[in-house]
């Protein structure tokens, strides 16, 4: 056409342009539409304690049937020391994903039951390092009986790096000594 603009209008844009999603430009619209995206539709990996730790691998994927569970202890009425769940070199799972986000964690044993266990869990080089970043998030569970919830809990955690550290630890109020045994369940992103 004589005069056309080779210039897309706006709704061309939205409606019938490719867009390059979380290989695109960050934090722009199809880059939000795609991380959406891969949250809803994507795989889970989930994770329990190394058979064999190792410097950057604290994590083994469950599909080895020896995996264990992580344990993280109660203080004295505070929370307890920090526990590394994720190495730097159990992100990424799959080649290629540049960022995680842990999801899910499924709790498989309580010590005490019918108390409030008010779970954290930080990104960083150590778990000091995260609370002092304000990169931890938080959530609360009670149950009724030690074996704990027969479903997972939806963790609400920020995107990181492949290859950033994760930590967890626990305060259990008006208690000295409380575990908690469990698994994480994560997603992968490509950009």
């Amino acid at each position: 056409m004589a005069g056309r603009s080779s210039v897309p209008k706006d709704s061309e844009k939205v409606d019938s342009l490719a867009a390059n999603a979380l290989t695109g430009v960050v934090d722009s619209l199809a880059y939000r539409v795609g991380e959406i995206e891969r949250h809803h539709h994507s795989c889970e990996y989930w994770f329990g304690a190394a058979v064999s730790p190792a410097t950057g691998n604290v994590a083994d994927l469950i599909t080895d049937k020896d995996v264990g569970v992580f344990q993280v202890d109660a203080g004295n009425d505070a929370f307890g020391v920090w526990v590394n769940i994720l190495g730097a070199d159990d992100t990424p799972v799959v080649a290629g994903k540049v960022k995680y986000d842990l999801h899910r964690i499924f709790i498989e044993t309580v010590e005490r039951a019918g108390v409030d266990y008010r779970v954290q869990i930080g990104y960083g080089d150590t778990g000091t390092a995260a609370l002092a970043a304000n990169d931890v998030t938080t959530f609360i569970f009670k149950v009724d009986t030690a074996a704990a919830r027969s479903t997972p809990i939806v963790v609400q955690s920020a995107r990181q790096d492949s290859g950033t550290l994760a930590w967890a630890r626990i305060l259990v109020p008006d208690q000295n000594t409380a575990t908690m045994d469990f698994y994480i369940g994560l997603h992968e992103y490509e950009g």
